[in-house]
């Protein structure tokens, strides 16, 4: 794998503020707080926001799967003023390896946010002990491969929908 973790030491750390492309004034934060300011996010989602089954669609499934990620995983969240507009997350899965999950507003995707979250999500994950990160993206993806690849993931799999991607930190 070509990408190492010494590029990972440049990205911003949490909290981060900067202008999107939309020229609106945007915040990252660690976060462990509550669920219901995300759980209002995911649940404004429409279908074409929703891949590989998440968010889910119902309020009380959403609620579940925050507070899931809320308990075990390291999350960075975007707010602009007082609301949520990105969550990523990294998972635990096995020693110091985690799975990257990464979900924009649909109002504020294609203004850059998501390229500086997964950066400041990244630097986070290292400094909490993170040293390897795999995602899966539909193939159809191809705006959120673009960025993963410029932030140093490499596709480790390719399946018929799908495709795995990876790092170091």
């Amino acid at each position: 794998m070509a990408a190492s973790g010494e590029d990972v030491r440049q990205f911003p750390r949490p909290p981060q503020e900067f202008t999107d492309r939309e020229d609106r004034t945007v915040r990252m934060t660690a976060y462990d707080g509550e669920a219901e300011p995300l759980v209002a996010m995911y649940t404004d989602f429409d279908a074409d926001s929703r891949s590989q089954g998440v968010p889910p669609r119902e309020e009380p499934a959403v609620h579940e799967w925050v507070e899931r990620l809320l308990e075990t995983g390291h999350n960075v969240v975007v707010w602009h003023d007082e609301w949520p507009v990105g969550h990523a997350v990294l998972i635990p899965v096995e020693d110091a390896s985690a799975e990257l999950a990464i979900f924009v507003h649909p109002d504020y995707q294609s203004a850059g946010i998501g390229t500086r979250l997964i950066e400041v999500l990244l630097r986070h994950g290292r400094e909490e002990g993170v040293e390897h990160v795999w995602l899966a993206v539909s193939q159809r993806n191809h705006v959120a491969m673009r960025v993963y690849r410029a932030v140093g993931f490499e596709t480790r799999l390719r399946e018929h929908v799908e495709i795995e991607m990876e790092r170091d930190l």
